[in-house]
C-alpha cells in the first residue's frame, strides 16, 4: 500500500458552513454542482436585495456601486486563476458556454479547411460537440487521443501525431469521470510547438487545484462557477490578451458595442465584446464571494484533502470482490467504479435509500464509457465540506447492493 493510499484525510471541518448539507445525508455528487457555503447565500441575497441595480450604465450611487462590485469580481477571477489582467477575463453562462465561444468566434477567424483540431477520449460533451459543429461548417477534421492504460490522456501519442496543420488542442485539464490530471504544461508545449493554441477545461481543476494560467502556458482556459460552491449560470471564459483582442464578437446586443449605426457598428474592446446585455450581475458577486471562500481555506489544503478521500475510497472499494475501480490511483477527488452484473442506476438507487447521493450515468462522456467497455459508471465525487464518513457510508452502500443482487 502506498503512503498516499494510507494517508488519512486533513480535517477541514466545513461542513457547518453548508447549509444544504442536511445531517445523515451524504453529497457525493460534487463533480456535477458543488454546494453553497452561507457566505455565498448572503452575498447573493444581498445582491438581489439590498444592493441591487443594473451595472454599466446608471451614474446614480446605487448602480456605480454595483458596477463596481461585479468588476471587483473580475479582478477576484483573474487573480484566483493567475491571469495577467481582469480584461482577460469574460463572464459567460459557464464553459460550456466558454468553449462555444471560442469554437464560434475564434474558430472560423482562424480554422480553414484541412485543418485540424486534437480532442481526447476523456473530454465531456462540452469540449466535444462545440468543435464538430464549427468543424463541420469549415471542414475541419478532428482527431481523438487515445488513453493510457491508467486513465490518463495519452501525451506521447499526441507529441507523435500533431502536425502543423492542428491549430487547436482542447483538453480537459481534470477528468470529471476518472479524476485523472492532464500535465498541462506539457500539452502546451506540445501544441505550441507546432503553432497550435492549448484551450483547457477547468471545470474541475478549478476547485481542485492551485490554478496559474500563464505557468500552465495555455491559450483559453475555461470554468463554471457552480462547480467552485458558486451559482450557477457564471462562468469564466480567460484568454490571452491579444488573442481576445483579434476575436470577433459571437454575439450582438447592448454593451459589447462601441458606436452603433445602420450603416457599421464598431465594438467594445475585450471583455466587454463578448458580455452582450445584461450580465449576471449577482452570479459575478456569488462567484466573487466562492472565491473569496475557497482562497481563506487554501487550494492547496483542498487538494490534499480530495486526495486523500478519493485515496481512501478507492482503496476500500477496491478490497470488495465484484467492484471494479476505473481511473488512475492518485486521482483526485473523483472516484469512478461499477459493481459486476448491478446497473450503475440501480446501485445509485440503492445508495439514495441510505442517504447516500452519487452520480450514475455516463457522467456526459458516452465515447469514454464506449472506450472503457461500460454504458455508465457509479460516481462518487468528494468536495472541501466531505470527509471520512462520507467514504464509510458509501463503502456501506456498496456492500448492501452487492448483498441485495447476490
Amino acid at each position: 500500500m502506498s503512503t498516499l493510499m494510507a494517508e488519512k484525510p486533513p480535517a477541514l471541518d466545513v461542513r457547518p458552513d453548508f447549509p444544504g448539507l442536511t445531517e445523515h445525508w451524504h453529497y457525493l455528487d460534487s463533480a456535477a454542482t458543488a454546494q453553497k457555503p452561507r457566505a455565498v447565500i448572503d452575498a447573493i441575497a444581498q445582491g438581489y436585495g439590498a444592493d441591487y441595480a443594473t451595472v454599466h450604465r446608471g451614474v446614480y450611487r446605487r448602480s456605480s456601486d454595483m458596477t463596481m462590485r461585479y468588476e471587483a469580481a473580475r479582478q477576484a477571477v483573474a487573480e484566483f486563476i493567475g491571469a495577467a489582467s481582469p480584461d482577460e477575463c469574460v463572464f459567460v453562462r459557464g464553459a460550456t458556454e466558454a468553449i462555444n465561444l471560442v469554437a464560434q468566434s475564434w474558430g472560423p477567424a482562424h480554422l480553414r479547411d484541412g485543418d485540424r483540431i486534437m480532442l481526447s477520449m476523456l473530454e465531456h460533451h462540452s469540449n466535444i460537440v462545440p468543435w464538430q459543429l464549427v468543424a463541420e461548417r469549415l471542414g475541419v477534421k478532428i482527431d481523438v487521443a487515445p488513453l493510457t492504460e491508467d486513465g490518463r490522456i495519452d501525451l506521447d501519442w499526441i507529441e507523435a501525431n500533431l502536425t502543423e496543420r492542428h491549430k487547436m488542442v482542447a483538453l480537459c485539464h481534470l477528468s470529471n469521470a476518472l479524476g485523472s490530471v492532464l500535465d498541462a504544461r506539457r500539452a502546451a508545449d506540445l501544441a505550441h510547438k507546432v503553432g497550435a493554441k492549448l484551450l483547457l477545461d477547468g471545470c474541475q481543476s478549478a476547485p481542485r487545484l492551485a490554478i496559474d494560467v500563464q505557468a500552465l502556458d495555455c491559450d483559453f482556459y475555461v470554468f463554471s462557477g457552480h462547480k467552485l460552491y458558486g451559482p450557477t449560470g457564471i462562468g469564466v471564459l480567460w484568454a490571452r490578451g491579444d488573442i481576445l483582442d483579434a476575436m470577433p464578437p459571437w454575439q450582438g446586443g447592448g454593451s459589447m458595442i462601441d458606436k452603433v449605426t445602420f450603416a457599421r457598428t464598431t465594438y467594445a474592446p475585450a471583455p466587454g465584446r463578448f458580455e452582450a446585455g445584461t450580465p449576471h450581475i449577482v452570479g459575478a458577486v456569488g462567484l466573487h464571494a466562492a472565491i473569496d471562500y475557497v482562497n481563506a481555506i487554501g487550494v492547496d489544503a483542498i487538494e490534499r484533502h480530495e486526495r486523500a478521500l478519493a485515496a481512501s475510497a478507492r482503496e476500500a472499494l477496491g478490497q470488495l470482490n465484484s467492484v471494479r475501480l476505473f481511473g488512475p490511483s492518485d486521482g483526485i477527488g473523483i472516484v469512478s467504479f461499477a459493481v459486476e452484473g448491478v446497473h450503475p442506476h440501480d446501485v445509485a438507487t440503492i445508495l439514495d435509500e441510505d442517504g447516500v447521493a452519487i452520480r450514475a450515468g455516463h457522467h456526459c462522456c458516452q465515447p469514454l464509457m464506449d472506450h472503457l467497455g461500460s454504458p455508465a459508471t457509479a460516481r462518487a465525487s468528494f468536495a472541501i465540506y466531505s470527509d471520512e464518513s462520507d467514504v464509510a457510508a458509501l463503502v456501506k452502500g456498496v456492500e448492501r447492493v452487492r448483498k441485495i443482487f447476490g
